[in-house]
C-alpha cells in the first residue's frame, strides 16, 4: 500500500478515535465509585456535564443499584416509580442524551446513606473560532486544554511515529 494512503487511513481512525474520546467517560464517585459513604454532592460540583458524556457507574451489584428518579424522589429517597434502572452487572453506562437536571439513586434504603448524585447536563460548548493574535486571553478550560494537548500528542505519535516503521 502506498505511504500516502497508509497516512490517509491513520488519520480518519484516529478521528475516530478523537471523537470517541471527546464524548467523556466520567466514573462516578472517581475512584470510589458508587459506594456508601461518598460525597456525591461534592464530586459532581467540581464537574461539568455535557449533553453526549457518559457516566459510568462500578458498584456491587449484589449490594447496590442505580435508578433514575425525578427530582422529588431523589430528595425523599423514594426509589418506587423510577424513570431508569441503570442496573445491568455493576460496571454500567449511561449517557447523557439531553441539557436538564438528572437524579440518581440507590435502592433499598442506601439512598439515605448517601448514595444519589443530582447533576445538571449543559449544552456542549460551541467550537470556539481560531484565536486571534490580538488577544492575549483565552476561555480554554484545563479540560479542554488537556484533550487538546493529548490529541495533539496522539496525532504526532500516530503519523511521525509510525512513519518510521512502514
Amino acid at each position: 500500500m502506498r505511504p500516502e494512503m497508509m497516512i490517509m487511513i491513520r488519520v480518519i481512525m484516529l478521528l475516530g478515535l478523537m471523537k470517541s474520546a471527546a464524548s467523556g467517560l466520567e466514573k462516578v464517585g472517581g475512584k470510589y465509585g458508587w459506594d456508601q459513604n461518598v460525597n456525591y454532592t461534592d464530586w459532581a460540583a467540581h464537574r461539568h456535564f455535557y449533553v453526549g458524556n457518559w457516566l459510568y457507574f462500578v458498584f456491587d451489584k449484589h449490594l447496590y443499584s442505580v435508578l433514575e428518579v425525578n427530582q422529588t424522589n431523589y430528595e425523599q429517597c423514594i426509589d418506587r416509580d423510577f424513570i431508569t434502572n441503570i442496573t445491568r452487572g455493576g460496571r454500567d453506562v449511561f449517557q447523557l442524551t439531553q441539557a436538564r437536571p438528572y437524579y440518581f439513586i440507590s435502592s433499598g434504603g442506601y439512598c439515605f446513606h448517601g448514595m444519589k448524585l443530582a447533576i445538571n447536563v449543559e449544552e456542549p460548548l460551541p467550537a470556539s473560532p481560531a484565536p486571534s493574535f490580538s488577544s492575549a486571553k483565552t476561555n480554554a478550560s484545563p479540560t479542554q486544554i488537556g484533550k487538546h494537548f493529548i490529541a495533539s500528542v496522539l496525532v504526532w505519535t500516530f503519523l511521525f511515529g509510525q512513519a518510521r516503521l512502514s
